[in-house]
């Protein structure tokens, strides 16, 4: 519908003008991002995350949606948050579609304050995050919404500015894919991913998530 939309506009206006009012004769994007967050996307990346559970502390660079053609290493079912760390920028990749069953994702929020260690820019492993234990979280709770890819792509969107301060709990297996990290969501094990919004302050905001066959 959006890429309908554009080849409306285009033809309307004749021709979009580059540099020098010359037109610019490329075909419009298939797929432009609904939140316009994207465009200081990175197409290179860090290396040093470690094979590990973690939180990476960074500063948001972009905001990329599924399917995003644009920005570098396309994911059809994921959000990439792009954060930079340490002068170089790393991929938080969020499942917003379960790989099975019931195709919605479970996502709630919450405030509350950031366990130690304070907001720090860098990888930090050896830290633990359990929703039940740490956050009082569980998945009775009737804060969680039922939210399809489209729903929680945009909620994440809007709630994140770039140029931020994030923290993002995540696995990574390092090596090769030293570059990003995943399981955004409960997992378990004091494995639980999540994204902390103004993790600095003395209450941050959190953004949770599970899938429907998860109990905890």
């Amino acid at each position: 519908m959006r890429a309908s939309l554009l080849f409306v506009i285009v033809a309307a206006c004749g021709s979009s003008a580059g540099s020098g009012g010359a037109p610019d004769a490329s075909p419009p994007d298939a797929n432009p991002p609904d939140a316009g967050k994207d465009e200081a996307c990175a197409s290179t990346f860090g290396q040093a995350l470690t094979n590990a559970f973690g939180r990476l502390d960074g500063t948001v660079v972009a905001v990329v949606q599924p399917g995003d053609q644009r920005c570098a290493q396309i994911n059809s079912d994921h959000l990439v948050l792009q954060l930079s760390m340490n002068g170089d920028v790393y991929r938080m990749v969020v499942n917003v579609l379960p790989d099975s069953g019931d195709p919605m994702i479970r996502m709630r929020t919450l405030d509350a304050p950031m366990p130690a260690p304070a907001f720090a820019e860098g990888w930090h492993t050896g830290v633990l995050l359990d929703y039940p234990t740490s956050l009082a979280v569980h998945s009775t709770d009737a804060e969680w919404q039922p939210l399809s890819i489209d729903q929680a792509t945009a909620m994440i969107s809007d709630a994140i500015a770039l140029g931020s301060p994030v923290a993002v709990y995540a696995t990574s297996t390092g090596g090769t894919k030293a570059d990003s990290a995943h399981l955004v969501h409960r997992e378990g094990g004091n494995h639980d991913g999540a994204i902390v919004i103004d993790p600095g302050a003395a209450t941050s905001h959190w953004l949770l998530f599970h899938f429907s066959d998860q109990t905890f």
